[in-house]
């Protein structure tokens, strides 16, 4: 189980923290990561979240840029201005900080929602929504699953 797979919604508790779901977790714990690298989604309203290699692999695309121009930039606007690091505690819970629920309107629940590499923290409203339109759209061009 390499790949971050499926959709759960969790409700996050009095102290503010939600449990990640064990098959997220296990993916966690399989590639060794310690600590999260969360930020802001550049499309959705979301929160990314992955190990640091997430980070590395946008560092390495900053690094390829002259480090003067607005590209580069603008990624670490995004990249450095929108990310921060979290943990899991001993019990596989997150907690959900202001950065996440100013940026995602998360209250008390979670839907986190597996994307390959990495996975995301929505509001699960939002989340219903922006899954709906993505299906309407490739209804809309003719594509359907292979």
């Amino acid at each position: 189980m390499n790949r971050f797979l499926s959709h759960a919604t969790n409700r996050i508790d009095a102290k503010g923290r939600v449990s990640v779901p064990s098959a997220f977790r296990a993916v966690l714990s399989e590639a060794g990561v310690r600590e999260l690298y969360c930020f802001q989604d550049f499309v959705f309203p979301a929160i990314s979240v992955g190990g640091p290699e997430l980070l590395e692999r946008f560092e390495r695309q900053m690094a390829a840029e002259d480090p003067f121009s607005d590209a580069a930039n603008q990624m670490s606007l995004l990249v450095h201005g929108g990310g921060i690091f979290l943990k899991l505690d001993p019990e596989g819970r997150l907690m959900i900080t202001d950065f996440i629920r100013d940026f995602t309107g998360i209250a008390t629940e979670v839907a986190f929602v597996g994307r390959g590499d990495h996975f995301q923290l929505w509001e699960p409203q939002a989340f219903a929504r922006a899954q709906a339109e993505a299906r309407e759209g490739r209804t809309q061009r003719g594509l359907r699953p292979s």
